[in-house]
């Protein structure tokens, strides 16, 4: 008799399926749910009508219960050798770990008062479950590998638009890239969840890793449309603008990032995947802040050749037409979010000041007389107060007065009268700048004009002998600034001490 009921048992599994995945795309989640519903219907009618059949010391409720365990089990291991789609690994795997023993299949509330499902073997052994998710991993990083790409193409190709990208609610502008990442993240976690804690951590450290791989291909992506718009700076016609977005996108992939993690892992404590998503995106943001900025400075570059040189002297434009071109376009990098744009204000101001210091130390004008040395100095004076302006009006920061405040003290130099006076100026001078060496010295009094070979050396010799007290927390200025070698002919770099 027995025999017969597992045969009719196991007919009435295998029946339960009446498409394939030919016919129907969800094929095995029809067939899992008709099976479950079955099963429960089927169980309860044997509890409340066919166990009355039957003597008590047959136990046939537990009969039936077991008969149809050990009939799913086999079925399900016969589904899972199959060649299972990931989408359909899930729906599996979720339904033997969780549906199955649920209120509304082994575990109603009628059937637990004749049978204790915590003592029933697993319905698929461990290493076959283990299998499937090992499967689904792998269908799933290669899935997600081709999405990321398909996605950045996407992205790429609205760079070259003739329209300018959405902005945020605050203005900052921004593409949807950060947003279709994160949705085809939040979409698998969701599905990672339904099967256990463990499974959904799993998930997630994978798709931080497919994330860090795919930032290096972003940054490379944003380094070629910035090489292509060199060949022409015409096109694309929004580049400014795309390239504001591209820098935007890092902040938002970041906080994305956060609110995944915090959402969906219960680690708390950062990997060294995190750490090198963070690098990664703070280095495709400087580099689009360094490429909007050789922007600036290559409409700029007319302009700054022009400082320090009669043309100069006589009258020029020059720092008027920076600070208005410099103005111009940060109406546009005013898009950029924290920490951005307030590194991008100061990389500006500095790059501002040393193409200004590069001006003197290049010695485009050796000034003739006193009267010229007055009439630069002042210029000077005036074209610093201009960039402490500017920069002040664009929240560049502590460092604006220091900065702009070299260009002054070299103007003082120039401005001083008496000559016997220069060694006290230009003490004075290392003092607030003690990164300055000895060919900036040279260079600076060449300038000057009126500083012989040998006036030269005895201030430079007096300077080291008699050591000026110096600013120690003073921001360096000069480190970086190169001095032509036809004026170092007379010294050897070094600091001065």
């Amino acid at each position: 008799m027995f025999q017969v009921l597992e045969r009719t048992v196991s007919t009435r599994i295998e029946g339960a399926q009446a498409e394939t995945r030919e016919l129907d795309k969800m094929w095995l989640v029809r067939l899992l749910e008709i099976t479950r519903r079955n099963v429960l219907d089927d169980l309860l009618v044997v509890k409340n009508l066919m166990v009355q059949c039957f003597p008590p010391h047959y136990n046939a409720f537990s009969v039936f219960f077991d008969l149809y365990h050990r009939s799913l089990s086999t079925r399900l291991q016969e589904l899972a050798a199959e060649d299972l789609e990931a989408n359909e690994i899930v729906s599996l795997v979720t339904w033997v770990l969780n549906t199955y023993k649920s209120p509304e299949m082994m575990g109603h509330p009628e059937l637990l008062m004749e049978r204790d499902i915590s003592q029933l073997e697993p319905l698929l052994p461990k290493e076959v479950v283990d299998d499937l998710l090992s499967k689904y991993i792998q269908t799933f990083t290669s899935n997600i590998t081709g999405w990321l790409r398909k996605a950045l193409e996407t992205d790429k190709k609205d760079w070259q638009k003739e329209t300018e990208p959405e902005a945020d609610q605050d203005g900052y502008y921004q593409t949807t890239l950060p947003a279709i990442v994160f949705q085809m993240f939040e979409q698998n976690l969701q599905v990672a969840a339904q099967i256990d804690e463990s499974f959904k951590e799993q998930v997630l450290v994978l798709c931080l890793k497919q994330m860090n791989s795919f930032l290096h291909r972003y940054r490379d992506e944003a380094v070629a449309y910035k090489e292509d718009h060199l060949k022409n700076r015409q096109l694309p016609l929004c580049y400014v603008q795309y390239m504001i977005a591209i820098i935007n996108n890092c902040q938002t992939f970041k906080e994305s990032i956060n609110s995944l993690k915090k959402k969906y892992s219960k680690r708390m404590e950062p990997t060294s995947n995190d750490a090198a998503i963070e690098k990664t995106l703070d280095a495709v943001a400087k580099d689009g802040c360094e490429f909007l900025l050789d922007e600036v400075f290559m409409d700029l570059e007319q302009h700054l050749n022009e400082l320090l040189t009669r043309k100069w002297i006589t009258g020029s434009n020059a720092v008027d037409t920076i600070c208005v071109t410099v103005e111009d376009y940060f109406n546009d990098f005013a898009r950029i979010k924290k920490p951005y744009n307030e590194e991008m204000t100061s990389k500006a101001l500095r790059r501002v000041v040393m193409e200004y210091l590069k001006s003197v130390m290049q010695k485009r004008i050796s000034f003739r007389n006193a009267d010229e040395r007055k009439e630069g100095a002042e210029r000077m004076i005036k074209e610093a107060e201009q960039f402490k302006f500017l920069f002040r009006k664009l929240s560049a920061g502590g460092e604006t007065d220091h900065l702009c405040d070299s260009i002054t003290a070299i103007a003082e130099v120039f401005k001083l009268t008496d000559p016997t006076l220069l060694y006290l100026e230009v003490s004075t001078l290392v003092s607030k700048y003690p990164d300055i060496r000895e060919e900036h010295i040279v260079a600076v009094l060449a300038v000057r004009g009126d500083a012989s070979r040998e006036m030269r050396q005895m201030i430079i010799e007096t300077l080291n002998q008699n050591k000026p007290s110096v600013n120690t927390n003073a921001q360096p200025v000069f480190g970086d600034i190169a001095v032509p070698v036809s004026m170092t002919s007379m010294t050897v770099p070094k600091l001065l001490k």
